[in-house]
């Protein structure tokens, strides 16, 4: 999509993101798992078939510093703070925001904690594929926006061994366990539509058997 539109599209959202914050973090403490609802299985097949196969491209010149995270959501709450604190159970957090009692799951392989030091901030669209979608082309603050962005279904509190398993893979070489896929492409198809993202072959036919199936 044309990059003014895009950016229009990625200030709004972060208006809305702010204003989210503010009336959860300043609520009774507790809280529950909450990712952004995916749209539809249906919507995402439409989405889907609309995206040409293509062929990532700029992969030797990718830097996760090009993302810059965490960034301040409200007060002194990052992002991740604030994705902990979405989506645990009975979240308590001190007065800089850091979570200090409740329980998580991780929707990637069912692994619970109530230490959520041990859990990671997953990128649905890992940041590296993005940049190899078509991110290599925006500017600083819109890869800024990309990946702190708790308005699509892009960010989840998991457990740091399916993080690390996961890593940069995109579905066609990872997926979560079998409960979570149909979520999971849900979200992945989502995003990659709104930010204008493309997709290779094998993704678009990993994503495809596994929406078939929802």
């Amino acid at each position: 999509m044309p990059e003014n539109r895009l950016l229009h599209g990625i200030c709004a959202s972060a208006g809305a993101a702010l204003l989210a914050a503010a009336i959860l973090l300043t609520g009774s403490g507790t809280a529950q798992a909450a990712l952004p609802t995916p749209i539809a299985a249906s919507t995402a097949r439409t989405y889907l078939s609309g995206m040409t196969a293509t062929a990532e491209t700029h992969a030797s010149t990718y830097d996760r510093d090009l993302f810059p995270t965490w960034i301040t959501i409200s007060g002194t709450c990052d992002t991740r703070e604030y994705v902990i604190k979405r989506d645990g159970s009975n979240v308590v957090t001190d007065s800089s925001c850091k979570a200090t009692s409740g329980g998580w799951t991780s929707p990637y392989d069912g692994v619970t904690t109530t230490d959520p030091s041990t859990f990671d901030i997953d990128h649905l669209v890992p940041l590296s594929e993005a940049w190899d979608s078509g991110a290599w082309a925006w500017t600083t603050a819109q890869r800024q926006a990309f990946a702190n962005d708790t308005t699509r279904p892009q960010l989840l509190a998991v457990s740091a061994h399916s993080n690390r398993s996961k890593g940069d893979d995109d579905p066609a070489e990872w997926l979560p366990q079998a409960s979570y896929q149909c979520t999971y492409a849900r979200a992945y198809v989502q995003v990659k539509h709104y930010y204008g993202l493309t997709v290779d072959s094998a993704e678009k036919s990993a994503l495809s058997s596994v929406l078939s199936g929802c």
